[in-house]
């Protein structure tokens, strides 16, 4: 790819609250698609290729083509369960989001390794698209950023082959039931200009931008007119965001809930049951323990790194595996305090790096594979999420988020959620139908 982002000044810019209580709540300037930082290495099994690897056909025999022939509308996704409303007494599933921002697929095949992660633990996860990664270099003054030149972007843009590349992951994600968000553009941090500074039509500008990159890349790269389309309609497709630092929520979320958004990721929580801000559902990262440490860690691979080895995003090569493992036993833990605790969603974040010599690729997968096939554990993307949310009793929920981080019901799920839940309101996402409350012998409801 043709993109020459710079790393070292996001870095910086966390690197005063590396020692911080919280950890740092940065997601900062990571290296785009393509772009090696020194002595990187891949992650263990990162090296491509898929089982039934090529293009499968879109779902049913619907595809009506959108625009240029970027995108088409090929009918509802597949693998995208509806979701139940949980029967009195039934104790909720535990959730865990794995998202990954940025997402696009370079040299380093991680998109196309965590698809096939994903596959094999039964698991669907978030992947928030990066809007440039879908324009070239050569077209990079079509983009307009706010407070910015024509054409600028901290993350570069990319070239024909990383477009094509990252065309054919985010197709195939989305047939097997994986969720393409966005990660918006230029991602832009900081006092100057940075997302934090953005005014609700800025915002606007922005996310309008994101869609259109997305939308037209067929357009902006000829060359690629004759791949297949992206197999959904992107304007009804993107539901929720991460913004970049994590600046700018509060007139992000204005724009997003006045474009239809339902959900945001661009906070930090405790593990907690979320609830809804500006209309959204706040599904904010959050904070676990940190092994060796006395305070808690960000769920983000950035933050595990900085509160390791700095402003080295390849730091002591002796102490990588020990930082891995912090990582995943610091998510292991938030999640066994979920799990039997609040039954809270884990909400976790992720970059396509090999940060110090790929060590948080490798705890990651390590997660994925530890929990997602354990009873009543559903690894789901946001979309899921907030399709279950929805589907809910309010008073249920209501009941959930007073439970506090890790406080299971001292009577019992049974006895703590024993009360008849209200009908399912009309319109509401999924609502399941009155036939569709049977759950499995895990307490999983069963898909309609």
């Amino acid at each position: 790819m043709a993109a020459t982002q710079k790393i070292a000044a996001g870095v910086a810019l966390a690197a005063a609250c590396a020692t911080a209580v919280a950890g740092c709540a940065s997601d900062t300037s990571h290296a785009p698609p393509g772009e090696h930082t020194s002595g990187a290495t891949k992650s263990p099994g990162a090296t491509g290729g898929r089982k039934g690897a090529g293009a499968p056909a879109a779902p049913g025999s619907v595809l009506r083509p959108l625009g240029d022939g970027s995108t088409a509308y090929t009918g509802a996704q597949p693998h995208l369960p509806a979701p139940q409303r949980l029967k009195p007494g039934q104790r909720p599933p535990q959730f865990v989001v794995f998202s990954w921002d940025g997402a696009g697929e370079d040299s380093q095949k991680l998109f196309s390794h965590f698809r096939e992660v994903a596959q094999d633990n039964n698991a669907t996860m978030t992947f928030f698209l990066s809007g440039v990664y879908m324009l070239p270099e050569e077209k990079r003054d079509l983009y307009r950023p706010p407070q910015h030149a024509p054409g600028r972007s901290d993350i570069g843009f990319n070239d024909e082959q990383g477009i094509r590349d990252t065309a054919t992951q985010v197709r195939l994600a989305w047939l097997e039931g994986n969720e393409i968000g966005t990660h918006f553009n230029g991602h832009f941090c900081g006092p100057d200009g940075g997302a934090g500074k953005w005014s609700v039509d800025e915002w606007k500008s922005e996310i309008a931008q994101a869609k259109s990159f997305v939308k037209s890349w067929k357009t902006n790269a000829p060359a690629l007119k004759d791949l297949p389309p992206l197999p959904f309609d992107y304007d009804k497709e993107l539901i929720g965001a991460r913004t970049p630092c994590l600046e700018g929520q509060k007139n992000f979320t204005k724009a997003a809930r006045d474009l239809g958004f339902r959900y945001d990721s661009s906070g930090v929580d405790e593990q907690v049951w979320p609830a809804k801000k500006e209309g959204l559902w706040d599904l904010s990262m959050q904070l676990v323990p940190f092994p060796g440490h006395s305070y808690q860690q960000l769920t983000m691979d950035y933050n595990f790194m900085v509160n390791q080895s700095g402003t080295r995003t390849q730091g002591d090569p002796d102490k990588r595996a020990l930082w891995g493992d912090q990582m995943r036993d610091g998510l292991l833990k938030g999640f066994d305090r979920a799990y039997h605790g609040n039954r809270a969603p884990l909400i976790i974040g992720n970059h396509f790096e090999s940060w110090n010599g790929g060590t948080y690729m490798r705890a990651v997968e390590e997660v994925v594979e530890n929990v997602c096939g354990k009873p009543e554990v559903r690894c789901v993307s946001f979309h899921q999420l907030a399709d279950w949310l929805d589907a809910q009793d309010p008073q249920v929920l209501a009941k959930l988020r007073g439970l506090k981080v890790g406080e299971a019901p001292a009577s019992g799920w049974a006895s703590f959620l024993s009360d008849r839940p209200a009908p399912a309101p009309k319109g509401v996402p999924g609502a399941p139908a009155e036939k569709a409350d049977a759950v499995d012998k895990d307490g999983h409801g069963t898909k309609g």
